[in-house]
């Protein structure tokens, strides 16, 4: 199996290559300076060279706040380019996945989200990959759509964040009024490996286990890394933003269950894993 890679150099696209050999015959990673996606013809040429028998197209516009003031970038790579790589793979029959958001959603509910509930994204990102998700199911036949959240693996991330600030400061404030379910990125490569191995096409939700707070999940980093620093909750106000997030996005992975292949292990498990793994789990706490 050929896999070609977009966003090649984020978090997911690293996770990817970190287990290439376990899960492809090549995979080939592929960068914004290596395949700009806004670009048909270079989408083609690129195609024609690799001639994947799967895409997984991670690459996006993910500036969540940024792209409230620049709504036209986030639509172009988000949309126009997820268009030109559906195309592509209609045309070289490849398998296509594209990765969208818990973010397509308005966090209105009170139970976890499932693939047949409605849509309504609050912000501009959002909006942007739903619309992704759109125009990518009207083109390619063979289509996985992956809804995930709170993504964190080898690279920037929440966790590296809270860990670098802990080192500075004494005390954190940390939003505690939104809910959701962080998400490990080789538990994510996992889950989607799985699936492109069949012919099952679809939406599907792939988040690990459990829920927690932005608040939680920071005093969870904190406790298995072993630093003292105090956490303080507090609400979405006090913590303006540019972009409104959703007050409760926690996804069930309810078409994995219904299939059969939702091995995903809780948060905090996967948590602890990915901090020994980057050398900063405290131990037995």
């Amino acid at each position: 199996m050929k896999i070609m890679v977009t966003g090649g150099s984020g978090q997911l696209g690293r996770a990817f290559a970190s287990h290439a050999e376990s899960f492809a015959d090549q995979m080939v990673l592929l960068s914004s300076s290596d395949m700009n996606v806004t670009i048909p013809h270079q989408v083609n040429s690129i195609f024609s060279q690799i001639r994947p028998d799967v895409v997984i197209h991670a690459g996006a516009y993910t500036k969540v706040d940024a792209a409230e003031t620049a709504p036209q970038e986030a639509f172009k790579i988000n949309v126009i380019g997820t268009r030109n790589i559906a195309v592509a793979c209609l045309n070289y029959n490849s398998k296509m996945v594209y990765l969208s958001s818990d973010y397509v959603f308005d966090g209105q509910q009170t139970r976890p989200y499932t693939e047949f509930d409605r849509t309504n994204p609050l912000n501009v990102y959002g909006s942007s990959k739903w619309e992704g998700e759109i125009i990518a199911a009207r083109i390619c036949p063979k289509l996985f759509i992956i809804r995930t959240s709170w993504l964190y693996g080898d690279g920037h991330n929440f966790v590296r964040t809270i860990l670098k600030l802990a080192q500075e400061r004494e005390f954190l404030a940390i939003v505690n009024d939104q809910t959701g379910t962080p998400t490990y990125t080789v538990d994510l490569v996992q889950g989607i490996m799985s699936l492109i191995a069949t012919d099952g096409y679809g939406t599907y939700h792939m988040s690990n286990s459990g829920y927690c707070t932005w608040y939680d999940f920071a005093t969870e980093i904190l406790r298995l890394a072993g630093r003292p620093t105090i956490v303080h909750p507090i609400t979405s106000d006090e913590y303006v933003t540019a972009a409104k997030r959703p007050r409760y996005s926690v996804l069930r992975n309810y078409m994995l269950e219904l299939s059969g292949l939702d091995n995903f292990r809780y948060w905090q498990e996967a948590l602890a894993e990915y901090l020994k793994h980057s050398g900063m789990f405290a131990g037995d706490v």
